[in-house]
């Protein structure tokens, strides 16, 4: 199963958009979202600062602020 991780905030409107869009690949490859709250630890809030919503695949990253539909869709057809 692939876990994909969305390094975000709450109450972030970006972050909200990109698990919605996220969805839309959910009826073409099978995986699962996993979301970590860059604020509840010091380290990930210094890593990454105001540069959220963050979408990762392990160490994979994959994109940020927004989901860009075509790196997604290859990169998910690519390791599925």
């Amino acid at each position: 199963m692939i876990t994909l991780t969305i390094y975000g905030r709450r109450s972030c409107h970006l972050c909200e958009s990109m698990k919605a869009e996220l969805e839309l690949f959910r009826a073409r490859f099978s995986f699962t979202l996993t979301e970590i709250d860059v604020d509840s630890d010091p380290a990930l809030e210094r890593d990454f600062g105001e540069r959220v919503p963050v979408l990762m695949h392990g160490q994979k990253y994959l994109c940020h602020f927004h989901c860009d539909g075509g790196v997604v869709a290859a990169y998910l057809a690519e390791i599925s």
